[in-house]
C-alpha cells in the first residue's frame, strides 16, 4: 500500500527554529529548572476523513483528561492542555530529559461541512480522539445509473 504524505516545508523550518530556541535558552537566560518546566510543545495530530466524520487523533500521553480543553468556536477547533513536569524526582538525578513539558495549543479551521452539534471527544491510552460529524447534505450519495437498452426495430438485422 502506498502512503502519500503531505510535505510541509514549514515543519522543517519550525524544527530549526525550535533547535535555535533551545540553543539560546541553554546559553542565555533560563535556568535548567525553568527550561524543563516551561518548554512549550505541539502534540502530533493525525486527521482523517470518511463519509460520515472527520476525526482528529491528538497524541497527549502523560496528560490528565482534566488538563485538556477542547473548544469549538466559529468553525475553529482548539485543543489546549498542559503537561506538568514531575517534581518528585530531583533534577540532578536526570541524565537526559527529552520529553517536553508545559502548555500547548493547537487550532484547526474546520470546513463548512462539519455539523457543530455532532462533536464527540474521547481519551484513551494517551490519545485524544475528536470525532466531528458531517452535515447530512455533505455526505456523499450513491446514485444508480440506469442504462436503457434500445430495442432494435422488428425485422432489422434478421436474415431473410
Amino acid at each position: 500500500m502506498t502512503v502519500v504524505t503531505r510535505w510541509d516545508p514549514f515543519r522543517e523550518l519550525a524544527t530549526v527554529q525550535d533547535r535555535m530556541n533551545r540553543l539560546f535558552q541553554d546559553s542565555f537566560g533560563q535556568s535548567r529548572e525553568e527550561g524543563l518546566a516551561s518548554a512549550a510543545f505541539a502534540p502530533a495530530v493525525d486527521i482523517y476523513e470518511d463519509e460520515h466524520n472527520i476525526t482528529l487523533k491528538v497524541e497527549v500521553p502523560g496528560i490528565d483528561e482534566k488538563d485538556i480543553d477542547v473548544r469549538l468556536e466559529n468553525n475553529t477547533l482548539t485543543v489546549r492542555g498542559e503537561r506538568k513536569f514531575e517534581q518528585e524526582e530531583k533534577e540532578e538525578n536526570y541524565r537526559r530529559v527529552e520529553r517536553q513539558y508545559g502548555s500547548f495549543s493547537r487550532s484547526f479551521t474546520l470546513p463548512n461541512i462539519v455539523d457543530t452539534e455532532n462533536v464527540q471527544a474521547s481519551y484513551d491510552k494517551g490519545v485524544l480522539e475528536i470525532r466531528l460529524g458531517k452535515k447530512a447534505e455533505a455526505k456523499p450519495k450513491q446514485i444508480k445509473v440506469n442504462v436503457e437498452k434500445k430495442l432494435e426495430a422488428k425485422g432489422a438485422g434478421k436474415a431473410a
